[in-house]
């Protein structure tokens, strides 16, 4: 799977964001709440979840979000709490809602160059790209993206703005109302002559041990 999808690229890192959170304008506690709001989804999977879950899905960059929420263009949005702080969400919408066990969603981040491009530079800058890339720039970009999380929350707590943290039964209600997205990507993966039930498994075995 690596080969048939960075073949061409040198993967540089590769990490994910924090928990995803939904940030609203009004109290979101159970997937019926959704109906009728739109809401910023990060990627193409995530709107399909949102639609899934009976919200209205726009997808647009992360810098847009302030501009969409204060002209009313998006009812809220689901990102981590990590860019909350710089986006001014806690001044801009006033509930956020928090999932128990694992995560709403998260967003995988991959940093690549061209291989070609790569095996052009100077000894001397490879083994630099090497030293700086891999496993451990990996944990930096993670960890440090995580790092911003309880800041991000923080200003929202202080701003007494309604955080509701679902516990773990209202939290598998929505697992289970966003389990047909498995099915339709199951689906597009298939007809790509993908194996797409075994990275599932690989993915929900690392979060397991994670855990």
């Amino acid at each position: 799977m690596p080969e048939r999808e960075f073949g061409n690229l040198k993967v540089l890192g590769a990490w994910v964001h924090g928990p995803g959170v939904i940030h609203s304008n009004k109290a979101v506690k159970t997937p019926s709440d959704f109906n009728g709001m739109k809401i910023r989804g990060a990627s193409r999977q995530i709107n399909s979840m949102l639609k899934e879950l009976g919200a209205t899905p726009v997808g647009m960059p992360v810098p847009s979000v302030p501009e969409a929420l204060s002209k009313g263009v998006i009812d809220g949005t689901t990102i981590p709490w990590e860019v909350t702080k710089a986006l001014k969400v806690p001044e801009l919408v006033e509930n956020h809602t928090e999932f128990t066990g694992p995560m709403m969603y998260t967003v995988t981040f991959v940093l690549v160059m061209n291989k070609d491009k790569f095996a052009s530079l100077p000894d001397d800058l490879k083994v630099i790209m090497e030293e700086n890339s891999g496993l451990e720039f990996s944990i930096f970009a993670g960890t440090t993206q995580q790092a911003y999380d309880a800041p991000g929350r923080k200003v929202a707590v202080d701003r007494g703005n309604n955080i509701i943290t679902l516990d773990a039964t209202q939290s598998a209600a929505w697992a289970d109302a966003a389990k047909p997205v498995y099915g339709s990507w199951l689906e597009e993966m298939t007809g790509r002559g993908i194996d797409g039930q075994a990275l599932i498994d690989e993915a929900t075995a690392l979060m397991n041990a994670a855990n």
